[in-house]
Parts: structure tokens; C-alpha cells; sequence
């Protein structure tokens, strides 16, 4: 390792800064919280200021590392303790000094603050709450706080940490077992899902208790309850079981109820404020008017590192929404910083167009109540880079189709390629006062290029000479993308024009 033991902070700041750039956090704050008298800062509905990095993700600024020094040994992280990179450490007083002096300036609204592991787990999330203590309690910093949770961290730091940050999330980085063990052997999945238990029961307690503050619950429960599912409460999805060979069924022992995790005893300092409570302890000079993690909690997964299929990934994400109410789950194409023997060798670029299709299904189940099991199978394992997930299932499900506008309920909108939550609520609300032509859908928002070949209005389709057949419209929908025709080493499974395929148009 190559210290910088007598770096001045700017010189910090360039190393941490650019050591941060592989965690995901491309979301605005999630919590309202107006400005307070004798205080600094808000989490008005600007949240984090963002900036677009060059292969397009959203970066959250002020997004920074405390440390890179690591005593782990993840082959797939610039990071590692094996790699001879610049290592830095940020003091508790020079993180608070870069926040507010960047706030004051108007660059930040909030603060990402992740962390390499310096010491052990407990050490570098005591520095993480001392850090967040004195922004909140000494600089009376009342912006936006996302933490990341340091894996094997005790129970009491995870707590005090909770109530300082707006937001913690604890990467899962692989979606297996197998991928964890092979890439990251010093963490395991009982050390990353007890925490993420741990803070899913704390934000409940805080919500009961506290209301709102104690965090707001996420999309994809208030779209399950829209559409009369009941989310399962001990046992994971048989198909998600099966499908991962029993890789969720170790995240179903390890969360199954409260009492299958066991904390250490609570330190001294940590008051019970009721007996109701079993995981959340007030200290005395605890601040709860934020309440506990208010904004929720989310994680990231590194997608391409292993072998894993779409089919398993999503399997994956729906279960960790159903058991642990997660506000996301982030997916990070992999890149290989280390070109280690044991990662995979890319042909090309980073798998963005994988990540951006999965970014996509993961709207559709927490928006759109699709299940995993109904954008994949087995037997069909990976999206189609080519089309979007929800076209691409529309496609696989024309018997479903064409849908009267003016006669489907909401849920069956939501299904419709270029109709999405908005425009779905628009149509629901201008269908009370008459019937609704394809000018007046345009008007509202849906996007015709894609939606006309799955609707009607009135019952007539916006052209006579539009078919319901699999090749056509996957012709029509893909003749203006470029990149169609240069390959992504998949199979093009639709057909190519013959000379007779539209001879009755000119009827």
C-alpha cells in the first residue's frame, strides 16, 4: 500500500473522492425536512445535488470514502488490501470541515459517505458515527446523510449511526452465495443481512412510534397493496427458492423472524425507552426528531462479476423488497479495475445496456406490479438487450392485447409499452368526463411509437394497417436503433423484411 500519510486534505479529497466513484447513489433524498433556525442546511425537495458521470450514472455529491485503506481482499475492488494504490484516511473534523464548506458554497445539498475497512469493522463505523454525530450535534448539519454500513459492525454502532443518516443502505455486492465466497471471501451473507434486518426492524419501531419519521415505506409495498397482494411474511417466493439453489433460502434462514438473529448485549450508554421495543434503544441525549433512517434503506448489487442470469438477479431483488421493505436495490455493471485471473475478461465496455434493462425491471416491479417470475424463466434466463423489459414481455404476451383504452382498469394500463404510472392516472381521470382519442393520448403523455401497436381507441387501432404479430411490431420498434445491428454476442431472434410482409398496406 502506498500511504499519503502527510496529505494535506485537498490531496485527501482527490484520492477519496475518486476512490467513491464505484458505489451507486443516483437518488434524491427522499425526505422533506425545512430548514430550522440555528441550523445549516435542508432536505427540501432539491435533495442531493447531482452530477452525470461520462458512461451517464447519476453521482451524488458530496460523494466521498472516510477511508480506502481495507483489510479485505475483494478481487473485483480498487480498494483491496493486495493493490498498491494511494491509501488515505479522512479525520472525523476534515469530512465535517469538506461538508460544510462545500455546502456554504452551494456545490452539495448532502453527503454519500462510504468507507474502506481500517482496523476492523467496528473501529471504521465508530469514526463513521463520530463523523455523523459532530455534523449533526457540533455543525448542526441538516441536510442529507446517506451511510453506508460497514459488513460485521456491532448492533450499537449500527443504531447510533441510524439516527444520524437519512439513509443507509449495506452493499449485498454479489447476488449469491457462491459469487460472495468466490470474489469477496472475507464477507459473508450473515454479516451484510443481519444489519439490513437489524435497520428494516428499526425503521418499523420508529415508524410506529415516531410516525413518518421513523422512515416511509417503499414503492413496491404501496404497489403490492395497490393490487391486493399481501407480502409474505416468513416464507421467500418457492420460485426464487428453486431458482437459486437455495441461495434465497439462506437469506430466508437468516431473516425468517427477529428472534433467528441474536445481537450482543446493548452497551451501558443505550436506555430502553419502552419494553415494546426489541431493536431500537433511545440514548439520553438522543436527537429523535429526524426519527431512524427516515429515508429508508437500499443496497447494490455488481452485476457481470459472476454467472448469475438476469432471471436469478431479479429473483433476488424481488425477495430483498418482500423481506426487507429496501427503498432500492441499486445494480453496478461490473469493470474490472484489477484484471485478476479469476474475474471475467470483457470483450468490450462495461455491460451498461445489461444494467440499464435491469434498471428498468426494477421499475416494473416496484411501480408496476409485475413479478420476477412474469419478466423471466428459467427456461428464458436474460432479457433482450434490444427492447425494453415491458416490451419485450407485451411481446411474449400478445393474447393480451390490443387494450381498449377506454375501458381497462389501471393495472391493465400499466401494461401497455408507453403508457406509465403518470400517464395511466391521467387517462383514468380525462376517461370520466368522454371517450379519449390518440390526440388526446398524446396530449397526456403516452408515448404512441411504442403503445400504438397494443392499443385501441373506441375500437379501431390508430392505423388500418397495423398487425398484433411478434415480427412486425419488434421490425417497427427497433428500426431506428443504431446499435440493432452491431451486435451484442446475442441471438436476433426476429425475422428480416420479405417483399410480400406489408403487401396489403397499400389497400
Amino acid at each position: 500500500m502506498i500511504f499519503q500519510e502527510n496529505a494535506t486534505l485537498q490531496e485527501k479529497l482527490a484520492i477519496l473522492s475518486d476512490a467513491a466513484k464505484y458505489d451507486v447513489a443516483c437518488t434524491s433524498s427522499g425526505v422533506q425536512r425545512k430548514g430550522k433556525k440555528g441550523q445549516i442546511g435542508n432536505t427540501e425537495a432539491s435533495g442531493i445535488c447531482h452530477s452525470f458521470g461520462a458512461d451517464g450514472r447519476c453521482i451524488s455529491l458530496l460523494k466521498i470514502l472516510f477511508t480506502n485503506e481495507c483489510i479485505y481482499n475483494c478481487k473485483y475492488c480498487i480498494n483491496r488490501c493486495t493493490n498498491d494504490v494511494p491509501r488515505a484516511t479522512f479525520t472525523p473534523e476534515e469530512v465535517c470541515t469538506l461538508t460544510m464548506e462545500f455546502y456554504r458554497r452551494n456545490y452539495i445539498e448532502g453527503l454519500f459517505l462510504s468507507s474502506g475497512i481500517v482496523g476492523s469493522p467496528d473501529y471504521t463505523m465508530e469514526l463513521i458515527c463520530k463523523t455523523l454525530q459532530d455534523l449533526r450535534r457540533i455543525h448542526r448539519f441538516n441536510g442529507y446523510i446517506h451511510c453506508k454500513t460497514i459488513p460485521g459492525a456491532s448492533p450499537e454502532l449500527v443504531e447510533e449511526a441510524g439516527w444520524y443518516a437519512d439513509r443507509m443502505s449495506i452493499n449485498l455486492e454479489l447476488p449469491t452465495e457462491q459469487g460472495l465466497q468466490a470474489l469477496a471471501p472475507n464477507k459473508s451473507r450473515k454479516s451484510i443481512l443481519t444489519p439490513m434486518r437489524q435497520i428494516q426492524n428499526g425503521v418499523a419501531q420508529s415508524r410506529e412510534l415516531l410516525g413518518m419519521k421513523g422512515g416511509n415505506q417503499s414503492a413496491y409495498w404501496y404497489t403490492q397493496k395497490r393490487v391486493g397482494r399481501a407480502l409474505p411474511g416468513s416464507q421467500l417466493r418457492s420460485a426464487g427458492d428453486k431458482l437459486l439453489s437455495g441461495e434465497i433460502s439462506q437469506i430466508a434462514a437468516h431473516t425468517q423472524s427477529d428472534t433467528n438473529i441474536s445481537y450482543p448485549e446493548k452497551s451501558t450508554i443505550y436506555q430502553p425507552a419502552s419494553s415494546a421495543m426489541t431493536e431500537l434503544t433511545y440514548g439520553k441525549q438522543r436527537d429523535i426528531s429526524r426519527g431512524f433512517v427516515p429515508s429508508g434503506q437500499s443496497t447494490q448489487m455488481i452485476i457481470g462479476a459472476t454467472g448469475e442470469s438476469d432471471y436469478e438477479i431479479m429473483a433476488v431483488t424481488e425477495a430483498l423488497y418482500q423481506k426487507f421493505d429496501l427503498k432500492r436495490v441499486f445494480f453496478s455493471a461490473f469493470i474490472n479495475v484489477n484484471q485478476d485471473a479469476t474475474l471475467p475478461a470483457l470483450d468490450g465496455q462495461p455491460p451498461l445496456r445489461r444494467e440499464h434493462r435491469l434498471y428498468q425491471a426494477d421499475f416494473l416491479l416496484r411501480y408496476y406490479g409485475f413479478r420476477a417470475d412474469e419478466l423471466l424463466t428459467a427456461q428464458r434466463p436474460f432479457f433482450n438487450t434490444y427492447l425494453d423489459p415491458k416490451c419485450d414481455w407485451a411481446l411474449s404476451h400478445l393474447e393480451q392485447f390490443p387494450v381498449e383504452i377506454n375501458q381497462a382498469d389501471f393495472d391493465t394500463l400499466l401494461r401497455v409499452p408507453g403508457i406509465g404510472t403518470k400517464s395511466a392516472y391521467r387517462i383514468m381521470a380525462a376517461r370520466r368526463t368522454g371517450n379519449l382519442d390518440y390526440q388526446a393520448l398524446k396530449a397526456i403523455g403516452v408515448v404512441l411509437k411504442r403503445a400504438i401497436y397494443f392499443i385501441t381507441c373506441n375500437g379501431r387501432m390508430m392505423y388500418p394497417f397495423l398487425k398484433i404479430d411478434e415480427d412486425y411490431i419488434t421490425r417497427n420498434l427497433l428500426e431506428n436503433d443504431r446499435d440493432v445491428m452491431k451486435g451484442f454476442g446475442e441471438k436476433v431472434t426476429y425475422k428480416q423484411l420479405t417483399l410480400f410482409d406489408d403487401f396489403g398496406m397499400a389497400k
